[in-house]
């Protein structure tokens, strides 16, 4: 589903990103494991077509990045540290990214996710009131509701308590059981243990 041939990105004087080959199928949880600084991040926003690479190509279901951003369609993305508009309702971002996407998002699957991650009394309340915690599974909800063929996911435990990162890793190897090809991006080596196939 991503396949990333020759990739290289520099800034300045800085390679952040050196001939980087990589390949993420159906089905399988693919990780990336790195301390920070290390070119992570600038691997994903390549993917999402947010930096240009100076070098190599990426496809994205068999659609080259650059060229039309309707690819991203494809893709569930839960970022590191997620920055949603402060005035929105969680319900009101859910319907926002109906729009983005074109498409709803399947009624039980998000019930169950809202359940899985106790977001019932968070949904009418504007993002800016949530802790970081919240936030994290209101990215999680987004990423994961619309039941994409490609998650993208970067630091994805990252603020959660225990409770919701163990439900986060059952829902990642659901996802991959299901067909779904997965991007795990993490500095955590029991996460790429416990999670890549």
């Amino acid at each position: 589903m991503i396949k990333i041939s020759g990739l290289m990105k520099a800034y300045g004087s800085v390679n952040a990103l050196s001939g980087v080959d990589l390949s993420v199928e159906p089905g399988k949880i693919t990780g990336l494991l790195g301390p920070n600084a290390c070119g992570k991040s600038t691997l994903i926003k390549a993917v999402l077509g947010l930096v240009i690479p100076d070098a190599g190509e990426i496809q994205v279901a068999g659609q080259q990045v650059g060229a039309d951003c309707t690819y991203r369609h494809q893709i569930g993305y839960l970022p590191q540290i997620p920055d949603f508009p402060a005035h929105l309702r969680v319900n009101e971002l859910l319907l926002m990214m109906e729009d983005l996407r074109g498409k709803k998002p399947d009624p039980a699957r998000t019930q169950r996710l809202v359940e899985l991650f106790e977001l019932g009394n968070a949904l009418k309340r504007p993002v800016g009131v949530l802790s970081g915690g919240t936030k994290q599974k209101v990215a999680a909800l987004l990423a994961f509701a619309f039941d994409p063929p490609i998650l993208i996911l970067d630091e994805p435990t990252v603020g959660l308590d225990p409770l919701a990162a163990t439900r986060l890793k059952e829902i990642i190897q659901e996802a991959a059981n299901h067909g779904t090809a997965v991007m795990l991006v993490t500095h955590i080596v029991s996460e790429i243990e416990q999670l890549v196939s």
